[in-house]
């Protein structure tokens, strides 16, 4: 009978009489390479009986959590789950390797962004007619950082403040006095400190004037010079001239940029040192290394300190001939006794003479040391106005393999003779055609050296100016107050100034104090006076109350910097003239893949009725004016084959086409760009190569 139960049995069982269950013991439990034999009289004792054949197979296993590292590599070595593995991984490693060789293309394919000088206007302040904070009647630093936030609302994010070094003012703050310090009309050194802090908390940049070429006589190298001290002794032009009788015979005929002779005879020395502008302006020496080294001294400092970038100043008259020959006059029947103006003589001897290019790059090498930064390129304009020498002017560029000036700052808008629309046309192409390819434009309408707006052209022309400026490819600079159409005010207006030699009486009618508000001093001091008088429009002319007027001039100015910044046709496209007369100009901004065009179309003569639709016959029948000098008739439809504008009415007009004028035959001699990008709709991104 128990013979029979043990023959049924299906399985061994221990002499304890339980089931062993080994699912989840480690590996190391069955490792029995190694055993003792105390383990062994530990393990229970089994018995073999007779068991069925078929019952003795190994069950059917099956996944389940916690499965130890043999059972695990059991079903990981199936082909059903090996397939699928290799396939997501080479599936991963595909889409990794499309990933990168796509944002490498697009990197390739991706045009240059803008950097923080082409992207924004740059806003020009005359810091002692800014804002005063002091009560004193000068503007100053604190009242800059007072009025950031106007900065900000123009939509501008680029400040550029002329000289405010320490100086004794004799000769209109050009000739420093202390380089490394801040006069104390403006501030101190502190005062520089928190409002540039500020300017960047703010997300703006800062550019600052240096003026190379000389010092002030009370600068302090200029006092160890005349005393011929060490390496000082040849940091400014010294040449031997005579006195007698009062009177002192120069070495040459060079006659200073405000009259007579440019050499001054100097008591202490008793020699002659030579100025190209006022007496109190000594020329400094740079064919002396140690001068040009002292130079570079001061950039560092300066951008150590954490400005964004430097406008140099009269740079082309940093070095002069040795041979110091007369220069030939211009009117060669002229007594030469008789020359005393600047324009009596042409200047081939103290204007641009070989190496001052290579000075001034050398300044660009110094500020490039601070531009290894990202996002802290250091910006470096000139002042390289030559007036009726455009080549020369464009050589301030430099050339394609040594950089020079970022660009030399375009004045031809504020040089013209006379307003009309074939005048406007004349000084825009000619920047445009000879300027450099691959450089960036920029457009000047308003300085501390030339009159107003306002003044120069009419009142009724501010707006379209203004249109003008933010409209063309490039960066627009903006004099302040031109904003809201300052005038300059009346000449009775002066101040006690020095100029050349004894205090005379002379009129800054550019500079008067900003206009803020309608309340006494426009808003400019809270003392008793300022330093200049405010323009007696005031009141109506303001800050304050051309907020709140919608068809202002500020507001308009405010409309055009966001059209400017928000579209990319005008922040960056193609331009194309596509007409000019005596009365107006007209011009397109397009991008190679945006259907959308802007043309402006501006009058700066009398009323004009112009039928563009037979100068571009691919142009739609009808266009949207985007933005007008006058509000109101912003958003209505136009004509294009009848388009009336009133004088120093100005049209942004807005309209879609498939064929760009800058693809057209008859267009590509009118058509410029600077930074080259097209758009794709489909990706929303710029990219080259179109």
């Amino acid at each position: 009978m128990v013979e029979e139960e043990a023959k049924s049995l299906p399985m061994e069982l221990s002499e304890k009489g339980g089931v062993e269950n080994n699912g989840f013991v480690q590996n190391e439990a069955f490792d029995d390479k190694v055993t003792d034999t105390s383990s062994q009289e530990e393990m229970p004792k089994t018995c073999i009986v007779d068991a069925d054949p078929a019952a003795m197979e190994e069950p059917v296993l099956k996944p389940y959590a916690g499965m130890p590292k043999e059972v695990l590599l059991k079903f990981s070595s199936q082909a059903r789950y090996r397939v699928t593995r290799e396939i997501l991984f080479w599936l991963m490693i595909a889409a990794a390797i499309v990933l990168v060789c796509a944002t490498i293309a697009i990197i390739a394919l991706s045009p240059k962004c803008l950097d923080w000088w082409q992207a924004s206007p740059i806003y020009q302040i005359y810091p002692r007619s800014f804002k005063d904070s002091n009560k004193d009647g000068n503007g100053d630093l604190k009242g800059i950082q007072e009025k950031l936030d106007h900065i900000t609302y123009l939509n501008i994010k680029t400040i550029w403040i002329t000289s405010f070094y320490k100086s004794p003012l004799k000769d209109l703050g050009y000739g420093a006095e202390d380089f490394y310090d801040i006069d104390p009309m403006f501030g101190s050194m502190s005062d520089f400190e928190n409002l540039l802090a500020a300017i960047h908390d703010r997300g703006l940049k800062v550019i600052m004037d240096l003026i190379p070429n000389h010092t002030s006589d009370k600068h302090r190298w200029f006092q160890l010079s005349r005393n011929q001290t060490g390496k000082y002794t040849d940091y400014y032009i010294w040449q031997n001239c005579t006195q007698a009788a009062g009177s002192v015979t120069p070495p040459n005929n060079w006659v200073s940029v405000f009259g007579n002779s440019s050499w001054q005879f100097d008591d202490v020395r008793k020699q002659c040192y030579f100025h190209q502008f006022g007496k109190e302006q000594p020329d400094l020496n740079f064919r002396n290394p140690a001068v040009q080294q002292e130079i570079h001294d001061i950039i560092k400092f300066w951008l150590g300190k954490g400005i964004d970038g430097f406008s140099f100043s009269a740079v082309k008259f940093l070095l002069e001939a040795t041979h110091l020959r007369d220069e030939p006059q211009v009117n060669k029947s002229q007594n030469p006794e008789t020359i005393t103006a600047y324009s009596q003589l042409y200047h081939d001897y103290t204007t641009t003479q070989v190496g001052m290019h290579d000075i001034i790059r050398s300044f660009r090498q110094t500020m490039n040391q601070f531009s290894s930064e990202p996002g802290r390129y250091r910006f470096m304009g000139s002042d390289g106005d030559e007036k009726d020498n455009i080549e020369a002017t464009m050589m301030y560029y430099g050339t394609t393999f040594i950089q020079e000036a970022d660009f030399p700052f375009n004045f031809n808008l504020i040089n013209m003779k006379n307003l009309s629309g074939n005048s406007i046309f004349e000084a825009v192409n000619l920047w445009m055609k000879n300027m450099p390819a691959g450089k960036w434009p920029n457009w000047v309408v308003g300085s501390p050296n030339a009159a107003r707006i306002s003044s120069r052209i009419g009142k009724e022309y501010v707006n379209v100016i203004n249109m003008l400026l933010l409209t063309l490819p490039g960066t627009p600079v903006t004099y302040y107050g031109e904003e809201i159409g300052m005038e300059n005010i009346a000449s009775e207006n002066v101040s006690k100034e020095y100029i050349n030699s004894d205090p005379v009486i002379v009129t800054f009618p550019e500079k008067s104090p900003m206009q803020w508000d309608g309340k006494a001093n426009a808003g400019f001091t809270e003392g008793n006076s300022s330093w200049l008088p405010v323009n007696s429009d005031y009141q109506s002319v303001n800050v304050e109350i051309q907020m709140t007027w919608s068809n202002s001039t500020l507001n308009l100015y405010r409309e055009l910097t966001l059209l400017r910044n928000n579209e990319l046709p005008i922040h960056r496209g193609w331009m194309c003239y596509i007409w000019n007369d005596r009365n107006v100009f007209v011009y397109v901004r397009e991008l190679d893949g945006l259907d959308r065009v802007f043309m402006m179309v501006l009058n700066f003569g009398q009323e004009s009725t112009i039928d563009l639709k037979a100068i571009v016959p691919s142009l739609p029948s009808e266009a949207v004016i985007r933005l007008s000098t006058n509000f109101s008739n912003a958003g209505k439809a136009v004509n294009t084959k009848l388009i009336k504008t009133e004088m120093g009415e100005g049209l942004v007009l807005e309209y879609k086409t498939a064929e760009p004028v800058h693809t057209m035959e008859g267009f590509k001699g009118n058509c410029f760009v600077a930074e080259k990008a097209c758009y794709s709709s489909a990706f929303n991104l710029l990219y080259m190569n179109c």
